[in-house]
């Protein structure tokens, strides 16, 4: 497997950002092989669904954050699951928790969002975990592309989600027509997400907008000190990891 480009502040002034894609399952596997495949990603921003959202929520986010090597941004229990973590290379300049709205019998969703700063370069970013029904997961793919719109000019957009749905399904063809699926522009490692042991499906994965340049996207499968076996026990879906370059701004 060719080398995901590492985080980096270029001469020119771009930056080179890794983000993190990973549904956590509440934090209910094992807790230490989580840490250690997310130590391993080495990522700058990690989009979290499933994060902690009841009882004690915010110690165990800090938990997860601290041993990882990274600071809680926004999210869990405000925004119904999503969540954002950076390491401390990011500057965190605007954050926004949204609750969506809820179909009677189905569960409470919402978006993680924040505008991080890195060098010159500014990336708006969310993180979503869309519905399990087909109706309303449309409908939110659509709130989804609202919220891009109206997003910082001066900064590229990155979606990070479980979206509960696959390549060629409206949800995801609906996102893939405004976004750029990342596995698509440049898939790396590998592509199916669900589940861990024997997986046969892409439901989770990284969109990007204007202003993204895509390096590398996919499953960080042989990447050094990602193990298979941290990967079956961490949670119920794999990671998706993508390099991403970001063009500097006034």
């Amino acid at each position: 497997m060719d080398d995901l480009p590492e985080s980096a502040t270029e001469a020119d002034g771009s930056a080179v950002v890794r983000v993190l894609s990973y549904n956590v399952r509440s934090l209910r596997d094992d807790h230490d092989a989580l840490v250690r495949v997310i130590r391993a990603c080495a990522p700058d921003v990690v989009c979290v669904q499933e994060a902690p959202r009841f009882f004690r929520w915010r110690k165990k986010a800090v938990r997860l954050a601290r041993e990882s090597g990274l600071v809680t941004v926004t999210g869990g229990a405000t925004a119904s699951g999503p969540m954002i973590l950076a390491s401390l290379r990011a500057r965190v300049l605007r954050t926004e928790d949204v609750l969506l709205p809820r179909t009677p019998g189905l569960h409470q969703r919402g978006f993680a969002t924040a505008v991080l700063g890195f060098g010159a370069a500014r990336l708006d970013v969310v993180s979503c975990h869309l519905s399990v029904n087909a109706a309303e997961r449309y409908d939110q793919a659509g709130l989804l592309l609202e919220r891009v719109a109206t997003s910082d000019d001066a900064a590229a957009t990155v979606v990070g989600g479980d979206f509960n749905a696959r390549p060629g399904s409206p949800a995801f063809d609906r996102i893939a027509a405004e976004l750029r699926d990342a596995w698509a522009v440049r898939g790396w490692g590998g592509e199916y997400t669900s589940r861990p042991g024997d997986p046969v499906q892409r439901i989770d994965a990284v969109f990007v907008g204007k202003g993204v340049e895509v390096l590398g996207c996919g499953v960080p499968r042989g990447l050094p000190g990602v193990t298979e076996s941290d990967l079956r026990a961490a949670t119920d879906h794999l990671p998706v990891l993508a390099a991403l370059r970001l063009a500097p701004r006034p």
